[in-house]
């Protein structure tokens, strides 16, 4: 049996259901666990500020889950080839493992990566940790990729009652101690040189919501989920009222996983034997519509492997000639990343977003329909935003969002949906309780007006205390006016 392997971590933090780890330790005595930041080989989508905060809790976790089993995590900086071979060299590791990566520049990278090492006579091994279906093995009966959500989701959850029923696999008791790297200067680095966190503190907020780490994440699935030792009673978990509390922003009804998702502190087959332990299926009633949630994480990366321009160009080129706003774009856009745009759930879901790094999804549309279609600015403006703040920044799910919602990109119909945020307020947010929390100075406005302040009249306004331009803005464009612009604007494409 080969000595050494290296086991190449990057968005799979974890050591529960990892197959990259699995593999190297049944074919290798050791496994040297390592790390490699270099983010200039992500551009153009090199974590965002958020996210890089994330990143280093997960790795500071990793490590720890590491050397509580005898192992640790090397931390490298520097061109990734280079590093993989020289600690090759240096270990005489003749194997390497990772899982793999779907984003356009990490396909492109580890390929190379893969036919050089290969070139090297060392032998290289990718694995699926993140999806429950490789991109490519979902297709049309032509052989070509889905673009209709529905019909993708009937291909490819055909059969996961039985992956479900396969254990996904244990994260290891223990590991060998890995091979002493001593040589690798400047290349080896701690985790604090990285400069991952702010150096502006505006980060309390996100370490007061969120906790990251494969500990972490499997407490809050179990949590979420139920039915296990340390979760809540049977009937108290979210997951049981997924189905309704998910579009309610002011209550906790979503399960807050994504970016454990993304860093890979849990994989998908793990949240599925969850679900299959609780209910005793996956495709119990109770669980269907957050396994469904689960259908859409895998479309947006068969959607981005398929089609990896659409990160920057909208997948219905139509939209090519959409005319967007350009008079105040600018003054518009920080408006609007401030939260400061005069409608008060588009402003809550905004401020929330920066001051946790997370957003509820159905706000996550509201916004992101105003910016588009209610402000006219160009959906990967806001996509950019999304991507800096996010601490769950994902570029699949960041890319099917916004041109889902922007109208350009796949499964998008009616493209000219314009979400009405007050109607949506009223609907899903019935009492203002989300936006008296992030929008503290409505506060005191009634639930009739809490969600378009400008409809008050005088006199409610100066009971609740609210000067409108003083303490809280003007809307910055009127609603019904700005949704007839936008309709025309579509369809000025539509006959072109």
């Amino acid at each position: 049996m080969p000595d050494t392997a290296i086991l190449w971590f990057r968005r799979d933090l974890r050591l529960d259901d990892n197959p990259a780890l699995n593999r190297a330790m049944a074919e290798c005595e050791r496994v040297l666990p390592l790390y490699i930041h270099a983010p200039a080989e992500e551009l153009p989508w090199a974590p965002g500020a958020a996210a890089r905060w994330w990143l280093h809790g997960s790795l500071r976790a990793l490590d720890q889950n590491l050397r509580e089993r005898g192992s640790r995590l090397l931390i490298a900086a520097g061109e990734s080839l280079a590093v993989l071979a020289r600690i090759s060299d240096q270990t005489g590791a003749t194997r390497v493992y990772w899982n793999r990566l779907y984003d356009p520049a990490t396909r492109a990278r580890d390929a190379h990566i893969k036919l050089a090492l290969r070139a090297q006579g060392r032998r290289c091994e990718s694995h699926n940790a993140a999806l429950l279906r490789e991109p490519w093995e979902v297709l049309t009966g032509t052989g070509g990729p889905y673009k209709v959500y529905s019909a993708f989701w009937r291909k490819s959850s055909s059969g996961l009652s039985g992956l479900a029923a396969d254990a996904p696999l244990p994260a290891p008791a223990g590991l060998k101690r890995p091979p002493a790297v001593e040589k690798l200067e400047p290349m080896q680095v701690e985790l604090d040189a990285l400069g991952l966190l702010p150096r502006i503190p505006w980060d309390q907020g996100l370490a007061a919501r969120w906790q990251p780490g494969e500990s972490a994440a499997l407490a809050r699935a179990r949590c979420f989920i139920g039915g296990e030792p340390d979760a809540p009673p049977p009937g108290a978990a979210a997951l049981d009222g997924y189905a309704q509390g998910r579009d309610l922003p002011g209550q906790p009804g979503t399960s807050s996983l994504s970016p454990h998702l993304h860093f890979g502190e849990i994989g998908p087959r793990r949240l599925l034997a969850l679900i299959a332990q609780r209910y005793g299926s996956i495709a119990a009633l109770a669980a269907e519509a957050y396994v469904r949630e689960l259908g859409w994480r895998e479309f947006a990366h068969h959607l981005l492997y398929h089609f990896p321009h659409t990160t920057t160009t909208p997948l219905d080129p139509r939209f090519a000639r959409f005319p967007w706003r350009t008079a105040d774009a600018a003054a518009l856009l920080a408006a609007w990343q401030r939260g400061r745009t005069g409608v008060p759930l588009v402003d809550a879901g905004m401020r929330e977003l920066w001051h946790t790094g997370w957003m509820h999804n159905r706000v996550r549309m509201v916004v992101a329909s105003y910016l588009t279609k209610n402000l006219r600015l160009p959906w990967q403006a806001g996509a950019d935003w999304f991507w800096d703040t996010l601490v769950d920044a994902d570029l699949a799910a960041n890319t099917l969002g916004w041109q889902w919602t922007a109208g350009c990109g796949a499964d998008a119909a009616p493209y000219f949906r314009v979400f009405n945020p007050v109607r949506q307020g009223e609907r899903f947010d019935p009492r203002g309780d989300y936006v008296r929390r992030w929008c503290p100075e409505l506060a005191r406005l009634p639930d009739k007006f809490i969600h378009q302040p400008w409809a008050a009249p005088a006199a409610i306004l100066d009971s609740a205390g609210v000067v409108l331009g003083r303490d809280y803005p003007h809307p910055l464009v009127d609603l019904a006016r700005s949704r007839l612009e936008a309709l025309a604007a579509f369809e000025s494409i539509k006959s072109a």
